[in-house]
């Protein structure tokens, strides 16, 4: 496997057929559909049925219902005869894990079925034990002859399916046999597909859904490429293909895309547009849900906003005539290898650098603002200063305000963005030039190291290095994620694989701030989970503090450096017997001063125990009012009231020497 994509280099969405979801189609020439999840008791019709209404309203176009048992199931009817009494035509799905009798119902009555192949024939025992050929084909047949009943009701009655693969609840026969990777979770999805083309069903829609944005970007793609390489073959009259991209171009089943249990504010927004927008620049993704521990009305203009991005964007041409390598791997994740320059590259955590703008004309005054903003901060660094100076007149400025800065005891790295003709005047405590040049002719010579900022155009690019090489180098394109991969497979063929890259995002003053913030999460967050980066800038989030603790989160959320405790929290549904907002409220509240700790706080065992396999703790709902509580994957404690369960968690963190008292402010 070397190619995920038809072409990595360019905007290209991923060829899909549509599927009909009640009167919504997915996939095929269908704008991004945005969906979401109740979180009411399901045999609640009326409450169930009011926030269906409510979700509708705000722009949710299909809706998702848990159905844990029969009953469940059988609640769905009322529910579709209430919403048809109020002439409400928004499709349901019905949410099965664990009971497929409650599947059998349900397609009786929602215009589509999701189930989780970790779950649906199998159990999850954590059991570790060898499988053999015939051991390993003896589970797969009787998972199928299980599977196959749903399959031919769907297909009679007209239903779609979610074949919904979570990272969180593979089964054991999975995790034996291929472990706990994207790989297991593409091969649990396609032994359930195989059954549905065997039965000459098709109206499937995939998800590979995680808590951690890199494993469902690599699960997603591998599954992209695992289908478009069936389509090739069967092109092909059944024999392997010579390029698996040729199955790009064949339509195959659409996408349902997400990231559970990706907690609430900024952590939940950054976290998903880290994984979902990573994803839709690679043209993945036919229909969206985030996943907030929020009311779900919440949800909806989060995934509207994501989806809107790339609805509106025009598609590159079929050939762009590029092509070249960006990672070592794209199915799983490694920074690039790169040299150290100064304080960043090389084994240097990815640097965080703040955009401060034009050179201040009142020098004093900016510094004394820096000052309290840094001390806004707290524990974080900010690591790095830009400016910008664009005539003489800005640099003869740039000595008073570094001055200034040091008055204040203000020592922070200083770059400084300049176009060519000023770079060589450039010398008063700086630590770099980032100069804005255009590749064409020879950059001139300046005192300090140099990074260049490039046009994504790869001629210019490889023109340029063959001139010289800088000490590092950024670039700027329509298209962010697409032109530092073009950048990178540039270097790469050039001879400059180990050349440090920064990556910069200002934000948009002409679109709304929650818009502006997944932006940032999106252009950034894929570059980084591509390996791509040494450096991070970021500007015009409305303060200093804001832009640095902004590019924290995006890269706590893309797991490069951690700077607060990470909260893995589900959405709620109605499997959820406490309040999971109100809770979590209250398990940050106890918890959240405890950097690189990480915490799941889930509202029932379907995805609990596996989605947080690489938490510290864990919190599980386990009946109503009551919790149990984890140590990675091992319960140590059951049923503890829910009441209680914050002071028992805290003990918990105590027992095994993690925790620490929270600081008092000064």
């Amino acid at each position: 496997m070397t190619r995920p994509l038809a072409d990595a280099f360019a905007y290209h969405r991923r060829r899909s057929f549509e599927v009909r979801v009640g009167n919504v189609g997915v996939g095929g020439s269908n704008p991004i559909r945005v969906q979401s999840m109740t979180t009411t008791d399901t045999q609640d019709v009326m409450a169930t049925a009011d926030q269906t209404e409510r979700l509708a309203e705000a722009g949710c176009e299909i809706v998702r219902i848990t159905a844990p048992s029969i009953r469940d199931a059988e609640a769905l009817g009322a529910i579709q005869t209430e919403l048809k009494r109020r002439q409400l035509q928004v499709p349901l799905v019905a949410d099965i894990h664990f009971t497929p009798n409650a599947a059998m119902e349900a397609a009786l009555h929602v215009e589509k079925v999701r189930i989780n192949p970790g779950n649906y024939a199998d159990r999850k025992k954590f059991e570790v034990r060898e499988y053999g050929d015939a051991d390993y084909r003896e589970e797969v047949e009787r998972m199928a002859e299980r599977f196959r009943p749903l399959v031919l009701r769907c297909k009679e009655l007209g239903r779609a399916m979610r074949i919904g693969t979570n990272h969180g609840s593979l089964s054991d026969r999975i995790l034996n046999r291929f472990g706990d990777t994207p790989l297991g979770m593409v091969e649990s999805a396609l032994e359930f597909l195989d059954v549905c083309e065997d039965e000459g069903y098709r109206d499937v829609i995939f998800s590979m859904k995680a808590s951690n944005p890199q494993v469902a970007i690599h699960a997603y793609r591998m599954l992209a490429f695992r289908l478009a390489d069936r389509a090739a073959e069967a092109r092909n009259g059944g024999r392997p293909s010579a390029a698996a991209a040729d199955g790009f171009e064949i339509p195959s089943y659409p996408f349902h895309v997400g990231v559970t249990e990706a907690g609430d504010g900024d952590d939940g927004r950054v976290k998903s547009a880290i994984g979902i927008g990573a994803l839709l620049e690679d043209g993945i993704g036919d229909t969206i849900r985030v996943s907030l521990t929020e009311d779900p009305v919440k949800e909806i203009p989060v995934a509207a906003a994501l989806a809107e991005r790339y609805d509106a964007r025009d598609e590159s041409p079929a050939d762009t005539g590029f092509d070249g390598c960006y990672a070592a791997d794209p199915f799983s994740h490694a920074r690039r290898q790169t040299t150290e320059v100064a304080d960043f590259g090389g084994a240097q955590p990815v640097r965080v650098d703040a955009q401060l703008g034009p050179v201040p004309f009142d020098p004093q005054s900016a510094a004394e603002e820096i000052s309290l903003e840094l001390a806004l901060l707290g524990d974080l660094a900010c690591e790095g200063f830009e400016v910008e100076v664009q005539e003489l007149a800005d640099v003869e400025r740039l000595a008073d305000f570094t001055t200034a800065l040091t008055e204040r005891g203000i020592k922070i790295p200083l770059t400084v963005v300049a176009p060519p003709e000023l770079a060589p005047a450039i010398t008063h405590g700086v630590a770099r030039v980032a100069m804005e040049w255009s590749g064409v002719g020879r950059p001139p010579a300046v005192a300090v190291p140099v990074e260049w900022i490039l046009p994504a155009d790869p001629e210019v690019l490889a023109g340029a290095l063959a001139a010289d090489v800088p000490a590092a180098i950024s670039v700027r394109g329509e298209l962010p994620t697409h032109a530092v991969r073009r950048l990178v497979a540039v270097l790469n063929a050039s001879g400059n694989a180990s050349l440090p890259v920064v990556l910069r995002h200002r934000s948009d003053p002409f679109i709304d701030p929650e818009s502006a913030v997944l932006r940032a999460a999106t252009d950034l967050g894929a570059a980084l989970c591509d390996g791509i980066g040494d450096r991070v800038s970021l500007g015009g989030f409305g303060s200093l503090s804001r832009d640095v603790s902004l590019a924290y989160r995006i890269l706590q959320g893309a797991r490069l450096r951690t700077s607060w405790t990470e909260f893995i929290s589900c959405p709620s549904c109605g499997r959820t017997l406490f309040d999971l907002e109100e809770t979590t409220a209250r398990v940050k509240s106890r918890t959240s001063h405890l950097p690189g700790l990480k915490i799941a706080v889930m509202g029932c065992v379907v995805n609990g125990p596996g989605e947080m396999a690489d938490a510290d703790f864990g919190y599980v709902g386990s009946g109503v009012g009551k919790v149990d509580l984890y140590v990675k994957q091992e319960r140590v404690v059951r049923n503890v009231s829910a009441g209680e369960a914050p002071d028992r968690l805290v003990d918990l963190i105590r027992d095994h020497g993690a925790w620490e008292d929270p600081k008092l402010d000064a």
